[in-house]
């Protein structure tokens, strides 16, 4: 008979529900409800002692001082909460390109702008009508330079050599006023003017130089926007249902179970977040891609490529060439005349206003070298700085924002109570958390958007893979509804007018669809033949089913 009064005492026991480190007195909601009408939450229904946790559905089922309605609240809170902490991370990434790209921008611009104002500035007075009769021509290669630079669908080569062309026919008849000489002499006249370099070596060389310094100058700053666009668009991704419980279960389960002291394991935090950010981590590679290519063309733009010097000294080439150009008029002349024949004598007469001008041109160009350098040195730090955002995120959320405990404490939250973290940490990317303890992560399934903006990374780096060896890749704008493969290629006649046909063809820049940008969008075909962003997808999920079914 005495065994049943035992058996039916330990029965008791064993089936009542544990109050963690407490005596058998229910301990005070105090610190929970403070801070659940801290967070905004009525205080209505909110215990003021614990209760008995059965009705809990995301934090262990013990005694509690969270209710249902309570539990959901503070669920859908470390949701927001935890979407806030990545977009202020990432608004602090996008902070740091967006700030290279605007100092890069604003020292390239500054640069094109005083050479431009030193052309307006001299020109005048030292060639007389040769300039002013034709400003508008060197006003529109100004033009052209910054729209390319900008990403407008312009074939930078044919610009300049439109540009030589135009201004040999203008000056071959300001320098030949005594003869009326009509568009179609002056099409013969461009045909053999040119065998004979008429502006000697400076349009060949303006041309070598210029290209290369653009193609790396538009790349770079197209690079960061690139950059700072990936982030924030993966900042705004949403957290998935498992996801929200296991950030709830981290940040505020403890305070239901009265452990509001209580900070999260490290280890377990970090499980927490590497299986939340499991796709986000999979960009890491590309990122990386993108920050080094960054710096490649940062180191050219600096050396071999010399911005400063090229942009910065555009007018004193140009004068350089019409120096040459004066100096040849006899010679160029004849030769015109014997291979398209003498035009007729003009009713106007000749002017003298080309022999009073004519003269040796000095010009001189401010460095700006100094700058540059201090611009390189800067991107260069903060790019190397940013090559492991992705990957660190996690310890960074955990440290700073989840402010979880050391890595050695044995007293902390370990997401059933105050204890150790035994679980081993997951590594990094969605492959590697199929065994995650924390967060059911669907290995299967990666996140489009983000595969999405891995492939725009891919496509940017290749951009300044070309740059760095000083091959184009054309920006294609959308908004021009043009096609072909080359921005020559979609000029418009009413733009580019029949003179563009008297030049030689030239390299066609590759073309590449890439993230719009600052207004512009892209369009077109690749002469390299990247793979498509549908076939990259795909073989990224058949790679992740593989992992799968061998393990």
């Amino acid at each position: 008979m005495r065994v049943f009064p035992w058996g039916f005492w330990l029965l008791c026991v064993a089936s009542a529900p544990a109050r963690g480190d407490s005596g058998s007195k229910a301990r005070s909601c105090a610190e929970v409800r403070q801070l659940y009408g801290a967070k905004g939450f009525s205080l209505s229904g909110v215990p003021q002692a614990e209760i008995s946790g059965e009705h809990l559905r995301i934090c262990p089922q013990g005694y509690t001082c969270c209710t249902s309605e309570m539990e959901e609240n503070f669920a859908n809170k470390s949701r927001s909460e935890f979407e806030a902490m990545m977009k202020e991370a990432g608004r602090s990434v996008q902070a740091t390109l967006t700030a290279q790209h605007r100092s890069f921008d604003s020292y390239f611009q500054d640069l094109l702008n005083k050479s431009e104002k030193a052309l307006y500035d001299a020109f005048p007075s030292m060639y007389g009508e040769l300039y002013t009769q034709n400003a508008k021509v060197f006003k529109d290669l100004y033009g052209e330079l910054r729209r390319y630079y900008r990403s407008s669908n312009i074939n930078l080569e044919e610009a300049l050599n439109e540009f030589w062309t135009r201004l040999l026919e203008r000056l071959f008849k300001l320098l030949n006023p005594q003869y009326h000489i009509t568009d179609e002499y002056l099409d013969c006249m461009v045909k053999h003017a040119e065998q004979h370099k008429p502006f000697g070596e400076v349009p060949r060389d303006l041309k070598v130089k210029a290209t290369r310094a653009f193609i790396a100058a538009r790349s770079y700053a197209q690079g960061f926007l690139v950059g700072s666009d990936v982030v924030k668009k993966v900042s705004q991704v949403s957290l998935s249902h498992e996801c929200t419980r296991a950030i709830m279960k981290l940040m505020y389960c403890p305070h239901c179970r009265g452990m509001s002291s209580v900070k999260p394991c490290n280890n377990y935090c970090l499980n927490v977040v590497k299986g939340c950010l499991a796709n986000q981590a999979d960009l890491s590679t590309e990122w990386k891609y993108l920050m080094d290519s960054l710096i490649g063309v940062a180191d050219r733009i600096d050396g071999p490529y010399n911005v400063d010097t090229v942009i910065g000294t555009i007018h004193m080439r140009i004068a350089e060439a019409i120096s040459n150009l004066q100096e040849n008029k006899d010679s160029i002349t004849s030769k015109v005349f014997q291979g398209c024949g003498n035009p007729k004598i003009s009713t106007k007469g000749s002017s003298s206003e080309d022999k009073k001008r004519r003269g040796k041109v000095t010009l001189e160009a401010k460095s700006s070298a100094q700058a540059l350098e201090m611009l390189v040195l800067d991107a260069k730090g903060n790019l190397t700085a940013l090559k492991t955002y992705w990957i660190t995120l996690p310890s960074t959320l955990c440290s700073k924002k989840v402010m979880a405990s050391s890595a050695s404490d044995d007293k902390c939250w370990n997401g059933m109570t105050k204890g150790s973290y035994l679980p081993e940490v997951m590594g990094d990317g969605l492959a590697n958390q199929i065994n995650n303890p924390e967060v059911e992560v669907d290995i299967t399934k990666p996140d489009m958007t983000i595969r999405q903006q891995i492939m725009q990374l891919k496509i940017m780096t290749n951009r300044l893979g070309n740059a760095n060896i000083g091959n184009d890749v054309d920006f294609q704008d959308t908004s021009d509804d043009m096609s072909g493969s080359g921005s020559g290629d979609s000029c418009p006649d009413d733009v580019c007018g029949k003179r563009l046909s008297k030049s030689p063809s030239t390299r066609q820049p590759e073309t590449h669809a890439i993230p719009k940008q600052s207004g512009h969008g892209v369009n077109g075909a690749s002469s390299r033949s990247l793979p498509s962003a549908s076939l990259l997808l795909l073989l990224s999920v058949a790679v992740i089913a593989a992992q799968h079914l061998w393990r």
